[in-house]
Order: structure tokens, then C-alpha cells, then sequence
């Protein structure tokens, strides 16, 4: 037995500012304890970065506390309550199979919530086990770190540890939980259980929390509430840019799925597009295309729209007023999204600076990739490399060339040169993605097999994506043709 390391050992500093806000908002309660806790991937950079020790991490001790069979010096262990539209349809929600262990503090004074997802039941379980699959948590190991790879703003995963025990879903599968690290969990759907099941005070608590945390420099403007709702459309519309420059899929844009301080969070049935369509769908429970990849813009856009009904009160005494500021505030969120996509689409082309024909010239290359069924990102990595005679029939076709004259043309009339145009290429297209058959290779392996190699390689590859290394090449390759979709699952 591996001997028991302190809490000063292991660098856990937790506060727990959370549970200053009304208790409404929470139910304090520990997680249920597992029968057999392993180790199965521990994040040793990210841990190092939280100001832990990943040695005691991997101790026995250390394992216990990622299971939440030990609980740590200073956490306050709770489930969090919010509601959500899911789907279009508005319900009472809450952390069913999540505990928030506390906010760990790190060494540069940074604030991290530290959560357990599947430790057990809840109070908000809404009849579930409160547990999760190792697969599920696994997979979403592997996307959140891919996407802080790729740079973009994420929740992330510390550990998983296997429970030694199953869940049964459809079938009886190995149980795990998941250490997800956040800068917080405060949701859309947070204000929205305030807004509808507690008083004005409560939200105006849950608002100035919400400042302090994420939005200080917005605390002290002459209307706090406004510049709230202003700096989460803001972040909203750089992040969701974000998500369409790489052809991610989230999957399940509920309104308790849209986290305030702008990262991408909850990982359930996403996907990165292979073949390029705007109508593209990876859920399995999106049988009308509301999450497809082209409407996600539009989803970002109803969901701040729910965020703002919530604050009303906040933003003015009279209601029409309050009305007139969020839909005056709210139709800057369009443009802000549209401003950050196409920076980011002329960034992929070698663009330096706007001219006013980029929508079209973009646009165009779209159309054509749509029509001729071409890959989103090999497109862009062989027009980074150099080498469109060696991918679709695309690059073969008459309109395609016209395009490229086009492309050329442009690049032309700023000033900067060939080199300048393919290292901003470079860090603009990533030249490999987590590919779906790639993940579910890696999730074989580690779940049916015990074998982390294969996800672990995946990962290293991963880390890098803009490195354009020849250890890549081979992640760059596309599944083999298949009759049925690829499709992904909520809830398990």
C-alpha cells in the first residue's frame, strides 16, 4: 500500500466561494464512495499547472480523492443546481451526476472549479445512477485537451479513474469518473433557475458573483448588469468563430451547456466534421438539425437571448426599458460572431487584411467544397501545404481553378510576402483534428482492452496540431467509406 501523502503533499489550496452564494443555489453533499478506484490517465501538465503534485495524484490517496472516496483538506463538496432549455424545452435541471469538490487556487492566483462528473446520485439526478461509462469520460478527455490544443477556450480533464464497478446502460459498461477543471460552472442555465425559482436578490447575488469572477473589469461600469451581458456576447460570439473555423461540433447547444465565462464545456455527443456540409449532425437525438454546424451561430445567438431575459430586472426598473437595452445589446452579437469568423477564415487563406470581396471569395471556396464533398480540414492543410493535386476530385475541377486565380489575385494586392502568407496558413489550419474513427480506435482500445497506448499517441499527436509533423502524417488519412453516419450519444 502506497503510503498516505498530506494535503500539502498532493498541493491542493481549495477555496469555495461558491457556497457563499444562497444556498438555493447548491446542495452540499459528498460523493459516493467506489469499491475499486485505478487510475487510468492523470493530465501530469495540467496538474502541474494547478500547483499540484502528480506523484500524489497517483498514489493511493491520490487516486481515492479522484474517485471521491477521500475528500480533500478545504473542499466543500456540492452539486449545483441550474435549469436549461434542452432542445427547445425549458426544465428544472442541476449537476445530476457532478460534484463540485471546491476551487482550487493555484500558485499564480488563478481560481479553478475542480468537479467529479459521475461520483454519484444527487439531488438533481432526475432518476439517473449519478455514475458514468469509461468510455464517454475517456472520449471527452481526449476532445477538451484536443481543443486546448487548438486554442481554443475549454473546460479541461486533470484524471480519470475507474471505478471497479458497471453501469448499465444499453449493456453493462465500466464505470469511471472524470476530474474536469473549469473557471467555473455558472451556466446560462444557472441564471435561469434564478430568474425563474429565486427572488431578485438572489440574482443579483448570482450576477455580482458572476462579475467579480470572470468579468472584473466590468464590476465598476455605470450600468455592471449591462456590461455583464455585453462581455459574455462578446466571448460567446469569439468562441462559437472559434468552434466553425475547425468544423467542431458541439452537439447538444442547450442553454445548460452554454457556460458564462465563454469556454466550450460538457462533451457529450460532439464530433469534428470530416466531409464539409453546414448541415452536418453527429447526435443521435438531433433528428431536426437544431445543433447542426451551420446553425450553431444561430443557437449562440437564442441562447445569449435567454441569458438576457433572465437579467432583465438587473438591467432596468422600468421592464420596457430593460427590454430596449437587451435587444439593443443582443443585435451586436451577429456582427461581433461574423467580424471574428471571417478575420479567422481570411487567417486560413493567407489573408492579412479585409477587402471588401472576402465574404464572396470565402464563400465560394465553401460552395465548392460542399458540392465536391471535400474534407474541411485537409482542404485547408493542402492549401497551406501546397499540394491540392494530391486530395479530392475538388482540386481537379474547372471551378476550383477559376477560385484559385481568385485566391491568388488577392494574396497579391497585400503586402507581404509568400512566406509571411504560408506561416500565417500554418498557424491558422491545424493539419490534423481528433477524427471520429481515430477517438473511437483510441476508446477501443483503452475499454475493451486496457491499452492507453493507442490514446495516448492520439493525445501527443494532438498537442501539437499546427506542428505539421511527419508523426501526423498519418492522423491525417480519413475513415474508410461507411454506408451508416457516424452518430454519438448523450447520457452515458
Amino acid at each position: 500500500m502506497n503510503e498516505r501523502p498530506s494535503n500539502l503533499d498532493a498541493g491542493w489550496n481549495f477555496d469555495n466561494s461558491f457556497t457563499r452564494l444562497p444556498h438555493s443555489f447548491y446542495s452540499k453533499l459528498n460523493p459516493t464512495p467506489v469499491r475499486a478506484p485505478g487510475l487510468s490517465v492523470l493530465n501530469e501538465s495540467l496538474a502541474v499547472s494547478l500547483g499540484l503534485s502528480a506523484e500524489a495524484l497517483r498514489s493511493e490517496y491520490g487516486v481515492a480523492t479522484l474517485a471521491g472516496n477521500t475528500i480533500p483538506e478545504g473542499a466543500m463538496p456540492l452539486a449545483q443546481a441550474y435549469a436549461g432549455h434542452q432542445f427547445g424545452y425549458f426544465n428544472m435541471l442541476g449537476d445530476g451526476r457532478a460534484i463540485l469538490i471546491g476551487e482550487q487556487i493555484t500558485p499564480s492566483g488563478e481560481r479553478f472549479d475542480i468537479q467529479l462528473k459521475g461520483p454519484g446520485r444527487t439531488p438533481y439526478s432526475r432518476g439517473g445512477d449519478g455514475r458514468a461509462a469509461l468510455g464517454p469520460m475517456l472520449r471527452e478527455y481526449i476532445i477538451s485537451e484536443a481543443m486546448y490544443g487548438l486554442g481554443i477556450p475549454t473546460t479541461r480533464s486533470l484524471a480519470v479513474v475507474s471505478t471497479g464497478q458497471p453501469v448499465i446502460r444499453e449493456s453493462e459498461l465500466p464505470g469511471a469518473i472524470l476530474t474536469r477543471v473549469a473557471a467555473s460552472h455558472l451556466r446560462v442555465g444557472t441564471f435561469q433557475y434564478a430568474s425563474n425559482w429565486c427572488g431578485i436578490e438572489d440574482l443579483r447575488a448570482l450576477a455580482d458573483y458572476t462579475l467579480q469572477r470572470h468579468y472584473p473589469e466590468a464590476d465598476g461600469s455605470e450600468n455592471r448588469y449591462l456590461a455583464l451581458l455585453q462581455a459574455v456576447i462578446k466571448r460567446q460570439a469569439s468562441l462559437i468563430a472559434k468552434w466553425q473555423l475547425v468544423g467542431f461540433i458541439h452537439g447538444v447547444m442547450n442553454t445548460d451547456n452554454m457556460a458564462i465565462s465563454g469556454e466550450t464545456i460538457d462533451y457529450g455527443p460532439c464530433a469534428f466534421m470530416d466531409v464539409y456540409h453546414p448541415d452536418t449532425v453527429f447526435s443521435s437525438i438531433d433528428r431536426e438539425g437544431r445543433y447542426a454546424y451551420g446553425n450553431q451561430p444561430n443557437i449562440g445567438g437564442w441562447n445569449l437571448a435567454r441569458f438576457a431575459e433572465t437579467i432583465l430586472p438587473l438591467l432596468s426598473d422600468n421592464e420596457l426599458k430593460a427590454v430596449e437595452i437587451a435587444e439593443d445589446t443582443l443585435g451586436e452579437y451577429f456582427d461581433l460572431y461574423q467580424r471574428n469568423w471571417l478575420d479567422g477564415m481570411r487567417a486560413k487563406l493567407g489573408i492579412f487584411h479585409e477587402e471588401e470581396q472576402d465574404e464572396t471569395l470565402i464563400q465560394n471556396l465553401l460552395n465548392l467544397m460542399q458540392k465536391h464533398r471535400a474534407d474541411y480540414t485537409n482542404t485547408f492543410r493542402a492549401l497551406t501545404l501546397g499540394i491540392c493535386e494530391e486530395h479530392s476530385s475538388l482540386f481537379g475541377s474547372t471551378e476550383y481553378a477559376h477560385w484559385y486565380e481568385q485566391w491568388q489575385a488577392r494574396l497579391e494586392r497585400q503586402q507581404h510576402s509568400k512566406d509571411d502568407v504560408r506561416q500565417l496558413m500554418r498557424r491558422s489550419n491545424p493539419a490534423v483534428i481528433p477524427r471520429n474513427h481515430r477517438v473511437e480506435e483510441a476508446l477501443d482500445a483503452a475499454s475493451q482492452e486496457g491499452d492507453y497506448s493507442v490514446m495516448q499517441r492520439l493525445l501527443n499527436v494532438l498537442s501539437e496540431p499546427f506542428a505539421y509533423s511527419t508523426e501526423q502524417e498519418e492522423y491525417t488519412s480519413l475513415p474508410a467509406a461507411s454506408t451508416r453516419p457516424y452518430r454519438t450519444y448523450c447520457g452515458t
